[in-house]
């Protein structure tokens, strides 16, 4: 990362692939959540017995819609930190051809994402319950179509392909290791074979308990891993480090084996309202958050998608690591503001 700053920027060069799911958010009670077995700022994939949970969520009042899925969340919020060029954000991912599938492409081209879905008929387009009591959220994502993601139906055609070798950076939430795995190989190989920069994030505990091992194939190409405190003691424990101290558990994690060994890894785990934890060069350092006054929280809904989408609008150009973090910082305290993924028109960042 150099200090340039304000590099010019150009269409597509940020790139994300993953889940696009329509979030649907809701306020709900203690009851609803016990009522579907669900925990207090949890994320799961929804079972069976789910079904139910968005049909009643639906019929709730004030329910609101928005463009979601965790790589969706942060490619748009860092197109909207960036404002110009637009289309800045490429993303990819699979949707049904339905009306929920259409809001989403609508809602991606209302944040000026240059969104490429793959469409099919199958399933329908995937959805995410967020289910909000106070400042806590409970996620349920219903993937369906998402789930669908094809390599060879979507990333190897020519035409997408040319849209993944225009980028510089490339983004991808853990969650979709559950969907293409070979998809991320392929471009987490390109990202490193040409010396551009590749980010993921441990997107929850469930992704390092169950999906391991697609999680540690696509490690060694890694150039930046994001996570939360939850997520990075959870990997801790699946890697046997023997430590809970968050600081230890980063620096353990950069030194992973790596690919591209001209670019050494940098380790983010964000702690909520504690100190923000990365590596620098051989170092750890705490980066305070922004204060926020408790009552000033709406929802903690997508803060980390949020954290990231910042960061990566400072790393495409090309600011140095600290700038990064404030970034996401910035955005996140945005985001804590409101319900669900959402911000104002324009970012006042400096």
């Amino acid at each position: 990362m150099s200090t340039g700053r304000n590099t010019a920027l150009s269409e597509n060069t940020l790139f994300g692939m993953g889940n696009p799911l329509l979030d649907i958010s809701a306020v709900v009670d203690k009851d609803f959540l016990d009522k579907f077995g669900l925990k207090l700022n949890d994320q799961i994939l929804a079972e069976d017995k789910h079904k139910a949970l968005f049909d009643e969520i639906v019929k709730r009042n004030k329910v609101e819609y928005h463009a979601g899925g965790s790589t969706q969340n942060s490619v748009k919020i860092a197109q909207w930190m960036i404002q110009k060029p637009q289309k800045v954000a490429t993303f990819f991912g699979c949707i049904g051809s339905d009306q929920f599938g259409e809001i989403l492409k609508k809602k991606a081209a209302e944040v000026h994402v240059d969104a490429h879905y793959y469409e099919q008929n199958e399933e329908p387009t995937g959805t995410c319950a967020a289910c909000i009591t106070g400042d806590k959220r409970s996620l349920v994502a219903n993937l369906a179509a998402a789930n669908c993601y094809k390599k060879e139906k979507h990333l190897d055609l020519d035409s997408n392909w040319e849209l993944v070798k225009k980028a510089k950076v490339y983004y991808i939430a853990g969650f979709f290791l559950t969907v293409s795995p070979e998809s991320i190989m392929k471009v987490a190989k390109h990202a490193s074979d040409n010396n551009k920069i590749f980010c993921m994030n441990l997107s929850a505990p469930f992704i390092s308990q169950f999906f391991k091992e697609p999680l540690m194939k696509v490690m060694p190409y890694v150039d930046i891993l994001f996570g939360n405190e939850t997520e990075a003691a959870t990997f801790a424990k699946e890697l046997d480090f023997e430590t809970d101290d968050i600081a230890e558990i980063a620096k353990k994690t950069q030194n992973l084996p790596k690919e591209n060994t001209k670019r050494q890894r940098v380790v983010v785990f964000t702690q909520g309202k504690d100190d923000t934890v990365a590596t620098v060069g051989e170092k750890v350092t705490m980066f305070p958050v922004l204060d926020i006054d408790q009552n000033d929280i709406v929802d903690t809904n997508g803060a980390g998608d949020a954290f990231v989408g910042g960061f990566l609008s400072a790393l495409v150009q090309e600011h140095v690591l600290e700038e990064c973090i404030r970034a996401g910082h910035y955005a996140a305290n945005v985001i804590i503001r409101r319900v669900g993924c959402t911000f104002p028109e324009k970012p006042e960042f400096q």
